[in-house]
């Protein structure tokens, strides 16, 4: 089988290629390039020539086909564009999904079929299924990895299956000190190599900086809103399950202005660094953020309720099974495992699906319920779907 494997540079995606030319299939390496601007990035962040040259080693030592492709301008669009216009709303987007969902898996895979691919692989710790219905259509499953610790499921959370029926993970059954152990045998380029931090293809930025592109800082204040704020009290049982998916609604009047900041867009909910105020015993965490008036409320202290929040609610457009087959028909409920940001354990909730769109109901106070992110269902180790959290 004539397989295209995504390299990127690193050791993930050189042990895919060499495992599967191993196992005997025709494989092809194809490395993108999906961004050009250095704005914002962080001085000594794994350049993209290096990735280059490095996944160019790999190949030469394979020897396999290598193959080059500049997508940055359906990146810019699809993905860097995205970014922009959920931060100025005062959302927090999730690039990664949107890269696996845009690029990886439509735009990469496009020009992989140029190349004859029948197949495309990546270096995503997780794993693929097929299983038959009745009716002998073929349906596929998304799974997590062996590893827990490097678990990359929750990144492809919104494939769909037409997508997943061209997809390879063939270190997806592996654990992390394996793959390097495999490397160091085979005398890959890659094999110490670090892995990439921060966002897909940009690499690790300073965010202010990198939004200043498009969003103009703008002086606001920051105010603090005390633990005790009547805000924060909800009389609710678990079927006012839509009351308890509301943010807090919280005003200048709620609190005390402590400080002033550069701009509500550049902020997130949950977020400890950068707010500029010291002097306290505890740590200031972003409790809120209001784009229209630039306000940044904190509370102090990682118990502070306005951190948590017991339900959140995907809108209706925003549901994304990955088997249309496993949706849930509105009036039914099912328990699932849910994550709401990469490396978070999985949590035991309820799923509601209402005429309004879907609820989710914790059963433990979730930190940093935040909008824009991805909230992904999860049946053991099968991932169901995912959703783009409105609320």
């Amino acid at each position: 089988m004539r397989v295209v494997v995504g390299l990127s540079g690193g050791v993930d995606s050189s042990v895919a290629a060499y495992l599967l030319k191993e196992q005997g299939h025709d494989v092809v390496g194809l490395f993108m390039r999906n961004w050009h601007d250095t704005t914002g990035t962080l001085e000594g962040d794994c350049p993209w020539y290096d990735d280059q040259v490095f996944a160019e080693l790999v190949a030469k030592r394979l020897d396999i086909e290598f193959h080059y492709v500049d997508l940055s301008e359906q990146y810019r669009q699809r993905v860097v564009e995205y970014m922009f216009s959920e931060y100025e709303a005062g959302r927090t987007p999730n690039p990664d999904v949107l890269c696996n969902r845009e690029i990886k898996f439509d735009v990469f895979l496009k020009e992989a079929l140029k190349l004859g691919a029948e197949r495309v692989a990546t270096g995503h710790y997780c794993r693929r299924e097929e299983w038959c219905d009745n009716e002998g259509v073929t349906h596929y499953r998304l799974l997590s990895g062996r590893d827990t610790n490097k678990d990359q499921s929750y990144f492809l959370c919104q494939l769909s299956q037409q997508q997943l029926s061209y997809a390879m993970f063939p270190i997806g059954e592996l654990l992390k000190p394996e793959v390097r152990r495999i490397a160091e045998e085979q005398r890959l380029a890659t094999a110490k190599r670090k892995d990439s931090q921060g966002i897909c293809f940009v690499g690790k930025v300073d965010l202010p900086v990198f939004l200043q592109q498009r969003l103009a800082a703008k002086e606001g204040n920051v105010h603090e809103i005390l633990p005790h704020s009547p805000r924060f009290v909800r009389e609710c049982s678990k079927e006012d399950y839509k009351a308890l998916a509301e943010p807090y609604r919280m005003t200048v009047r709620d609190g005390k202005k402590i400080g002033t900041h550069q701009g509500a867009h550049f902020y997130t909910i949950g977020q400890r660094k950068g707010l500029g105020i010291g002097g306290r015993k505890e740590s200031l965490f972003v409790i809120g953020i209001d784009v229209k008036d630039n306000v940044v409320y904190v509370g102090e202290g990682d118990n502070h309720p306005g951190l948590y929040r017991k339900a959140l609610h995907i809108n209706s457009e925003d549901i994304h099974w990955i088997d249309p087959s496993m949706g849930m028909h509105i009036g039914e409920r099912r328990r699932y495992e849910v994550r709401i940001r990469y490396r978070q354990p999985l949590q035991q909730a309820e799923l509601i699906m209402d005429t309004e769109g879907l609820y989710i109901l914790f059963d433990e106070p979730q930190r940093g319920v935040t909008q824009g992110q991805f909230a992904a269902w999860y049946d053991g180790d099968t991932l169901l779907g995912s959703g783009v959290i409105a609320k």
